[in-house]
């Protein structure tokens, strides 16, 4: 099964409700994701699952990325990049097993105007260090707290438009 990663392991986050909506929309066009969030990676990750180790809660985490050929990648902004969890994670995976020729969506979001692009851009360049094929149309999602409906469902139809173009081109990627 592919997977959505929610890029952070904020409860409740943002990140999480857009994972949501693109698997609700994949699902509404016969694709079947799973969503992997950052929130389930186990806590002490940076002792027990870095450099070669595993742990038992690792394990299916690192089967369901292992097994997944696709991947779209939720990505809010911290700090003017990416989460620092999402880097970790990324660490913690089979290298390079778990990303070697697979294929991924970039989707930036923040609280500002800029909807996390320079975070993209330094995730793309992980993206390509990891030889995966990364999709050219990246979203970019600002004012996300603007964005999001209280059920988790884009307001503005231009976004939902650029949103559901690139949900069609992971499709045929």
């Amino acid at each position: 099964m592919n997977l959505i990663i929610s890029g952070t392991n904020r409860e409740r986050s943002n990140s999480l409700k857009i994972a949501q909506y693109y698997q609700q929309e994949l699902e509404r066009k016969g694709e079947s994701w799973g969503i992997l969030s950052l929130t389930d990676l186990p806590p002490e990750i940076n002792s027990t699952d870095l450099y070669g180790k595993r742990s038992q809660l690792f394990e299916p985490i690192q089967a369901a990325v292992s097994d997944a050929q696709k991947f779209i990648f939720i990505i809010p902004e911290y700090n003017g990049s990416f989460p620092g969890i999402l880097k970790v994670f990324i660490d913690a995976c089979a290298f390079p097993a778990s990303f070697h020729h697979k294929k991924a969506a970039l989707v930036g979001l923040s609280s500002g105007k800029y909807g996390n692009i320079r975070g993209v851009d330094h995730f793309t360049g992980v993206c390509n260090y990891l030889r995966m094929h990364v999709l050219p149309l990246k979203i970019h999602l600002a004012k996300i707290q603007d964005e999001l409906s209280t059920d988790g469902q884009l307001k503005e139809e231009l976004t939902s438009n650029f949103v559901h173009e690139q949900i069609e081109e992971i499709i045929r990627f």
